[in-house]
């Protein structure tokens, strides 16, 4: 496979690092395709809980057939195929349908983040087509109903995010995996969600307290994003398959800096991003305000002149193509592009070194997890 140019081969031959191609098992079939599997369970699930929509009412249902469309419309089920492979490098085999149904909740966790994030971040599309609270507005407005539409669209939205949060819990839990397993992945479960809420709390409350400082950014970026991307995915996975102490601190090491580079190449595309492939217009992290690490460095940097034209585009909803431009030449110009850069390769050779420092991993999971770690930090999307 190959990502921005680049290969994600590593070690094992060419072939999909989400997937891997195999027999006629189920585990192997599985593997073929993980995303398409992880899909798969989500829309099996989904439309299973449509009737009981329906008995509150079809309006309500037809809210969470919006809930279900955004879910399986795109993603590149990275939650889920984490989660997978630290159970197989914990020697999980069995059961393989029940475990792909647990760890395929994740997406579930991330489809309420999502839908929240875009809310709180008033952005007006994701993957190339409006937001949740977008589409409930322009919904509101064209049906003429009674108050505001763009407060109809929030609290739609609010609501559809927190039947994703509470309907992640109960696939995870109806799932059918053992039930020692359950109570062993229990408190990774709880600490994601936790820490998932406190990463996006500590990013409005640090933009409110204009607490703009690199190390107050990378916290963020470890607890908003890192810990339920990769670190906890791994844990999870892990706990299911009845990790050992030594398994779960090599997994949980590989998973906190992969994470961590993970978000600052999210960040690096939210500013430099094709749009056509991000989905997400160009410069929209700097409309929007986001304290990355990238901000925050040009807010550290003695060459104010310069790092004012940043500072001149970030919060600013009115960014034109041209300010985008100017901004992105100020970052390279600075300097901080290629911090965060080296900051992305040091971490994510970090990462491949905790897998291979790890002999206790079961195979094939170390070669998919360094494949893995190439194409989520290389990725252009």
């Amino acid at each position: 496979m190959t990502v921005g140019g680049t290969s994600t081969t590593v070690g094992s031959g060419p072939h999909d690092p989400f997937g891997e191609a195999g027999g006629p098992d189920e585990l192997e079939a599985l593997e073929h395709d993980l995303p398409g599997a992880v899909t798969a369970a989500l829309a099996d699930y989904l439309h299973g809980r449509r009737p009981g929509a329906v008995e509150v009412g079809e309006e309500f249902a037809d809210a969470t057939d919006d809930l279900t469309r955004f879910v399986l419309d795109g993603g590149k089920r990275l939650r889920p195929t984490f989660a997978w492979w630290g159970w197989r490098a914990a020697g999980g085999r069995d059961d393989p349908s029940a475990v792909l149904r647990a760890v395929s909740a994740l997406e579930l966790i991330q489809g309420c983040a999502l839908v929240h994030d875009d809310l709180i971040d008033d952005s007006a599309t994701r993957r190339g087509s409006p937001t949740v609270h977008t589409r409930w507005t322009r919904r509101h407005t064209d049906a003429a109903w009674a108050g505001d539409p763009a407060r109809f669209g929030a609290a739609v939205a609010i609501l559809l995010g927190d039947i994703a949060l509470a309907w992640s819990d109960d696939m995870l839990h109806e799932s059918g995996v053992d039930p020692a397993a359950l109570a062993r992945a229990r408190p990774v479960w709880q600490a994601m969600r936790t820490e998932v809420l406190g990463g996006q709390f500590l990013d409005i409350r640090g933009h409110a307290a204009s607490d703009s400082s690199p190390e107050t950014a990378l916290r963020i970026s470890r607890y908003k994003t890192a810990a339920y991307t990769v670190e906890r995915p791994l844990h999870l996975g892990a706990a299911l398959a009845g990790a050992d102490d030594a398994t779960v601190r090599a997994l949980r090491r590989y998973g906190t800096d992969l994470g961590i580079a993970f978000q600052l190449r999210d960040d690096v595309l939210g500013v430099f991003g094709d749009p056509t492939v991000t989905g997400k217009p160009a410069g929209d992290d700097l409309r929007e305000g986001k304290l990355t690490l990238l901000v925050a460095l040009s807010r550290a940097h003695p060459d104010r002149e310069t790092a004012a034209v940043v500072e001149r585009a970030v919060g600013n909803p009115d960014l034109d193509a041209d300010g985008v431009a100017a901004a992105r030449d100020a970052l390279v110009a600075l300097g901080v592009v290629d911090d965060v850069e080296r900051r992305i390769a040091d971490l994510t050779a970090s990462a491949l070194a905790a897998i291979a420092e790890a002999p206790e991993l079961a195979a094939p999971a170390p070669d998919r997890l360094a494949d893995l770690a190439v194409a989520a930090t290389r990725r252009a999307r």
